[in-house]
């Protein structure tokens, strides 16, 4: 029985496994895309967020350190995390999770595999905002329609305020 146990094995020993895993997660940061089973894809996706999202605690010297010895303790190729701190972080900062995307590309003419591609998110050019700059975090608030109201306000004594110049002017 294989109770609470939520993670694929793929069919590997945990030291295989996660000799896989370290690989893939280090072609998908520097290449941005890899085509791989969708299994695999899966797979890594649970092991590459949380390494990504490790890239936004920017609190204090320390913590980046710490950071990225973590991150270096699951990739082991110093390329990887540096293009990850440097490149692929700025760019996520302001997205709260979700980085990566799975496309099924359907079977392999072989052994009949289903294929899919795993890309991060934000450097799609096709989809979406792929060549946007680096994005500011999302500003955490619990208020509802506070800054709606502010603004339309802000609004309206602008419009009052050029609707009097120009009868002044008229």
């Amino acid at each position: 029985m294989r109770h609470g146990n939520k993670n694929n094995n793929l069919s590997r020993t945990a030291s295989h496994r996660k000799a896989l895993l370290m690989n893939l997660g280090c072609q998908l940061i520097t290449n941005k895309r890899i085509t791989t089973t969708l299994a695999k894809a899966k797979a890594l996706r649970t092991y590459i967020e949380p390494l990504i999202t490790k890239t936004k605690n920017t609190d204090s010297k320390e913590a980046i350190m710490h950071n990225h010895r973590i991150v270096f303790s699951y990739l082991n190729d110093k390329i990887a995390v540096k293009e990850l701190f440097t490149v692929v972080g700025p760019k996520i900062a302001g997205r709260p999770g979700g980085y990566t995307r799975i496309i099924k590309l359907g079977a392999r003419t072989g052994d009949n595999a289903e294929l899919a591609m795993i890309e991060l998110v934000d450097f799609n050019e096709i989809y979406g905002k792929g060549t946007a700059k680096a994005a500011e975090p999302a500003k955490k608030t619990r208020r509802a329609g506070g800054a709606k109201k502010k603004a339309t306000k802000a609004d309206e004594a602008s419009e009052e305020a050029t609707g009097t110049e120009e009868k002044a002017e008229a």
